[in-house]
């Protein structure tokens, strides 16, 4: 049974007809237009090279929910450099030599009337499988205390490492808008590397990177910058940001990290006077994955068969597979997850934006809120729109459930009975060793297991047709 939460629009006036008109106006940002408020927002999956070069099935993949009606595609996790890649075979940003591959993907998605931006983004310590060319190396972060749970080993990066991860960024932002993208989005928020600086909870630094609040925000601060001297002040920049770190909800005695206050003020900070990013993208949690992101359950049976390929990267994933692997450990930790989620899931961080928004746009009314959140219900999602909560929303296992989530929410509320999105997070966990689809068998039609399992290889294997070669 789907957890959603009380829908605020119980007993709303509003009809159907009213919420998707709300949806499916156009989003005026500072330098582009949106055709509707919904976002594919970033969803990894190993479809390309091992050296980080893209084929066919990248193009596929962006272009199938551009097929579906989203207004614009964030593309999947792109590392700036190998050294940032959270897991192999994902297509990268580091080289020249990779504008014509993200330029034929942009393209592909511009056939549909869709923007695509590309999401920037450096791993830090956060690398779940790195491959050879990092696992003899520690993680560069802003700290050497490894995260606490994986248990990936770091070193705190020193001032010619952050500058050159610094102009990576402003390379890899560069190289965008030569491939003729619409816009880039940096990866600021659960976990990664930008948020190994901003966080409280884990920075220990003691130079101008570290300490207080605005030393904090020195290294997005200056990306930022950096991709504004490539770029100019016409490209699209925007930044995906935790709202609130809540980097205590494994273990307690962690440390809590950013409160909602402080990344507010982080914020304005990254504004730039009018110079900076151009939108904020909401989400929250410290680490990936978190139980307020992706919301939702975990499958504990996948989670035993998938995760065991993390064995070699942090010193606390045997602990940890132990504990998934074990029938009464494993029912606590699924308990515990959920226990701490809460049970809203669809908009479970539309208070936080409505927080953003209020705050950022009483001093830039250009610059727009994304909020990312479980979204799959016209009803839910117009009604954060019509209150003032978000500008629009960002999707990602609801439309792998159904990519044409757009074209359905035009007609209806949402998905027919049996097609949501169940949150079990299936997609998440098999993703750390299979191609990236929807791996809950009861949404496929079949008249016995057999049948629907066969449906559902077919339909995660659709993306690699066409080939890259017939």
């Amino acid at each position: 049974m789907l957890d959603q939460g009380t829908s605020a629009t119980a007993g709303s006036s509003h009809t159907h007809a009213d919420n998707a008109a709300l949806i499916f106006q156009p989003l005026e940002m500072r330098n582009l237009t949106i055709k509707n408020r919904l976002f594919r927002s970033n969803i990894s999956g190993m479809f390309d090279d091992y050296n980080g070069h893209g084929g066919n099935a990248r193009v596929n993949w962006e272009t199938k929910f551009a097929k579906g009606g989203v207004g614009c595609v964030i593309s999947s996790y792109t590392p700036v450099m190998v050294r940032g890649r959270i897991l192999t075979r994902y297509a990268m940003i580091d080289n020249d030599d990779k504008i014509p591959f993200w330029r034929a993907v942009g393209n592909s998605v511009h056939e549909h009337d869709s923007k695509f931006f590309m999401q920037l983004s450096h791993s830090g310590r956060q690398q779940d499988l790195g491959g050879v060319e990092n696992v003899y190396k520690t993680a560069p972060s802003s700290t050497d205390k490894k995260d606490y749970f994986h248990g990936i080993l770091c070193h705190a990066m020193k001032k010619d490492e952050i500058k050159e991860i610094v102009e990576a960024f402003g390379q890899g932002a560069r190289r965008a808008r030569e491939a003729g993208l619409d816009g880039v989005e940096l990866h600021g928020a659960n976990g990664y590397l930008i948020t190994q600086f901003l966080s409280s909870g884990i920075n220990d630094r003691d130079d101008e990177y570290g300490g207080n609040l605005e030393n904090r925000a020195r290294f997005c601060l200056e990306i930022i910058r950096e991709i504004r001297k490539q770029v100019g002040y016409d490209f699209h920049l925007q930044m995906k940001m935790n709202a609130e770190d809540h980097n205590s909800w494994l273990y307690p005695w962690q440390k809590p990290g950013n409160t909602q206050d402080e990344y507010l003020k982080i914020a304005r900070i990254l504004m730039d006077n009018g110079k900076g990013v151009d939108a904020f993208h909401v989400s929250a949690g410290s680490t990936f994955p978190h139980p307020m992101n992706p919301p939702g359950t975990l499958p504990m049976r996948d989670l035993v068969r998938w995760y065991d390929g993390m064995l070699s990267q942090g010193v606390r994933a045997r602990l940890n597979y132990r504990i998934f692997a074990n029938p009464i450990g494993a029912w606590f930790f699924k308990n515990y997850w959920n226990w701490r989620r809460g049970k809203k899931i669809e908009g479970i961080s539309e208070d936080y934006s409505a927080a953003f928004k209020k705050t950022v746009q009483e001093i830039d009314p250009s610059v727009k809120i994304l909020v990312t959140g479980g979204w799959q219900h016209a009803d839910r999602i117009a009604d954060a729109i019509r209150n003032d909560r978000t500008d629009a929303v960002s999707i990602a296992r609801s439309l792998i459930a159904n990519n044409d989530l757009p074209k359905i929410l035009k007609k209806q509320n949402g998905p027919d009975p049996g097609k949501e999105c169940t949150y079990c997070n299936k997609c998440l966990i098999n993703d750390l060793e299979n191609p990236l689809g929807c791996f809950e068998l009861s949404r496929f039609d079949g008249n016995d297991w057999d049948e629907k399992y066969e449906n559902m290889i077919a339909e995660t294997m659709s993306v690699f047709d066409p080939p890259t070669f017939r």
